[in-house]
């Protein structure tokens, strides 16, 4: 009789933790995944629409690919024979026109319509840290460790350096038009400025060397985080603080970020394979993934790339992200 009720009481005992188990929503694995890179990415992004990625790996070397239908439309090679000069950085323009890729000291561009490469250059003196393109390639951003960033127009050769920060660039970004770029650098400091007169029009302080910034494509907001615990959403029409990221953690970095089209969301990335949305207007968590790690023994972890929102037509928001495992990965937020 002992051991009657001693086996009902187990059973009873499983069947409460699978009933509570059952009412958790799960939210842990992304609705899709494809894998783009098959032995891991040195770098990748994400198209602002979410139609296209973009990998540097050591199967494909350069390769831009439609999402939606797992094809892949071109690689791309910019001579990635040893580790000096293997493509670190990849950036997709706004409109969907132009990949800018980049390794320590050299950069290239190419056309995603024809798959044709518009020019290779040479950056002298430092190496590159960080890149930006706008719209058609019109325009390119280059931040570099000596701390100049380099404001670039193809069509006139036009080379404006902004000479604002003190030590080495982390990262930079711009506005679809190229009219107005973010960097930020280990003197602490963000800066959005003017690319045709290399005005200062906001300065943003952190207390740690600024690791992370990024700008949203319709103008409204400027997202600065350094190397601890403070990562800041700003309006970008008035400069004036709009939310602080809540999170406990002692430091987290983040290797993307991008807003949502309707302004109220950011997603963040991590080299820990945490994706993030917060709410814009507080700063607030509201849900949390973690991408597919890498099949590879080592490394186990996995960082995120690049983070973008879907198409929420239907009211209902998804989030794709570009990770070092090769996978590229749809996430559908709560409602």
């Amino acid at each position: 009789m002992f051991f009657l009720r001693y086996y009902q009481k187990i059973v009873t005992t499983i069947f409460l933790l699978l009933l509570v188990s059952a009412c958790q929503p799960a939210k842990t694995k992304p609705v899709m995944r494809w894998q783009q890179a098959i032995e891991g990415a040195y770098a990748g992004d994400i198209s602002a629409d979410a139609h296209y990625s973009v990998y540097s790996s050591l199967h494909h070397g350069v390769s831009f690919w439609d999402i939606k239908n797992n094809a892949l439309k071109f690689t791309w090679s910019q001579q990635q024979n040893n580790s000096d000069n293997l493509v670190l950085l990849t950036k997709i323009a706004n409109d969907n026109s132009m990949v800018l890729t980049a390794n320590r000291t050299d950069f290239s561009l190419w056309n995603t319509t024809t798959g044709k490469s518009m020019g290779f250059w040479r950056v002298s003196g430092s190496n590159i840290r960080d890149i930006a393109v706008s719209n058609k390639g019109r325009h390119i951003l280059i931040g570099k460790a000596n701390g100049k960033v380099k404001h670039i127009t193809l069509a006139t050769g036009r080379r404006l350096e902004f000479l604002g920060h003190k030590e080495k660039v982390n990262s930079v970004d711009m506005l679809p038009n190229g009219r107005v770029a973010i960097s930020g650098g280990n003197d602490f400091i963000a800066y959005v400025w003017d690319t045709k007169t290399g005005q200062i029009i906001y300065r943003f302080n952190h207390p740690n060397r600024v690791i992370k910034v990024v700008l949203d494509p319709q103008g409204r907001f400027a997202f600065t985080a350094d190397s601890h615990k403070k990562a800041k959403i700003w309006d970008l029409k008035t400069g004036k603080l709009i939310s602080t990221l809540q999170f406990t953690q002692r430091q987290q970095i983040f290797s993307s970020a991008r807003f949502s089209n309707d302004g109220k969301f950011l997603a963040t990335g991590s080299p820990s394979r945490f994706i993030n949305i917060w709410q814009v207007s507080t700063g607030k968590r509201l849900t949390k993934w973690q991408v597919t790690r890498k099949e590879a023994n080592y490394p186990t972890g996995a960082v995120v790339y690049s983070v973008v929102f879907g198409d929420n037509s239907q009211g209902k928001h998804t989030v794709y992200t570009v990770s070092s495992s090769g996978y590229t990965e749809l996430w559908q937020i709560p409602q």
